[in-house]
């Protein structure tokens, strides 16, 4: 059941000013299934697949949102995934990148509980083959601490963890939040970002606050371990708070007792960069070393364009429309149209900034939806 529906918007006004436009209904939405084809339930268990059709369930889906109630009719198709032993992507089994904050370790049965911003709960197990990140251990997790895992649906409907990371061990009011970076401010070292799942110790109960203020004075720059071939690349997989820009997907925790300074700032502990989304049309294709390589032109309302060309930023973007994406033997190929220039495609991966060119490491690629 679809219980609550929020639905936001970021957009750059005339004037260089951000406006971020929200609606919140704690009405249940009608919820729509499509099923490309009949599905036939088997077995104890057995997944499905849910795609949202966004475009298709909010009405209107502009910006700012007019009126100031829009419909939404959660649109959904829906597939059968046949869970594989060793599964590799959503379609087989595996989810990936899953956030959220750790309630509860069970050491005697190598499980723990993971409580996600939305408010869906996680009971995970753990095996000799599961790997650990910024921990050493199962035995080193604990309470409130922040966790970016990949997990395996078992056929008993179970949830192995395959990948368990931890970007701040330290769970002592701990806040955590992430989204995608709105501003980088060149004349203080702080930026806003668009809280778009938060948890902990500052906004206790609040699952999307909107645009929140970081300083990084003293903040560690890391970038998710997830994709493990970023030495392999044909350039240097740099992450620092000297070269972030907007429209990044992060990762912030922090431990202030208090939002401090005037305007509001939150010292973060770490920043995290986080695999994302992004949706376009090929324009071009080559290879660097053992890389296939694309160039994709954003829509024109995505984020990372819009964003760029504001007022009083830290770093600028030569060409903020356009990513070269970088595709290997590791990549997920779940698209079933051709990839080819004049595509529309979907590609999932950690998007880099290499001296004011955007570049993602991809770790998935879908069909896109027309612009």
């Amino acid at each position: 059941m679809v219980q609550s529906v929020q639905v936001t918007c970021v957009m750059l006004q005339p004037n260089g000013g951000l406006l971020t436009d929200e609606f919140q209904s704690n009405v249940a939405p009608i919820a729509t299934l499509s099923l490309p084809a009949a599905i036939r339930v088997t077995g104890s268990a057995m997944g499905l697949l849910l795609n949202l059709q966004v475009s298709q369930s909010v009405m209107p889906a502009n910006c700012p949102l007019t009126p100031a109630n829009p419909t939404v009719n959660a649109t959904f198709t829906v597939t059968p995934v046949a869970l594989a032993s060793s599964p590799t992507n959503p379609q087989n089994g595996k989810m990936s990148s899953l956030v959220g904050e750790i309630s509860a370790v069970n050491a005697v049965t190598n499980s723990f509980t993971v409580a996600a911003a939305d408010g869906a709960t996680w009971a995970v197990v753990s095996d000799t083959n599961t790997i650990y990140q910024g921990v050493a251990a199962l035995s080193a997790l604990a309470a409130g601490m922040p966790v970016d895992m990949d997990l395996a649906i078992q056929p008993n409907g179970s949830l192995l963890a395959t990948r368990v990371s931890v970007s701040d061990a330290n769970p002592t009011n701990l806040t955590d939040v992430n989204g995608p970076v709105m501003q980088v401010a060149a004349s203080v070292p702080a930026l806003f970002t668009f809280g778009r799942e938060v948890q902990g110790f500052l906004f206790p109960g609040d699952r999307t606050l909107g645009a929140v203020a970081f300083s990084f004075n003293n903040t560690v720059a890391q970038i998710s371990p997830r994709l493990t071939n970023l030495q392999s690349l044909p350039f240097a997989p740099v992450f620092t708070t000297a070269n972030m820009v907007p429209g990044q997907n992060v990762s912030f925790s922090a431990h202030a007792l208090t939002e401090q300074g005037g305007p509001t700032y939150i010292p973060a502990t770490t920043i995290t960069l986080m695999p994302q989304t992004i949706n376009g049309i090929v324009t071009a294709s080559g290879s660097e070393g053992s890389f296939t390589t694309y160039a994709i032109s954003l829509a024109p309302y995505d984020l990372i364009p819009n964003l760029a060309v504001q007022p009083g930023q830290a770093n600028l973007l030569t060409n903020p429309s356009t990513v070269v994406v970088y595709v290997d033997s590791n990549t997920q190929l779940l698209n079933a149209k051709q990839l080819e220039v004049g595509s529309v495609v979907r590609f999932n991966g950690l998007l880099l900034n290499d001296n004011g060119t955007l570049r993602m490491d991809v770790a998935q690629v879908n069909d896109g939806v027309p612009q």
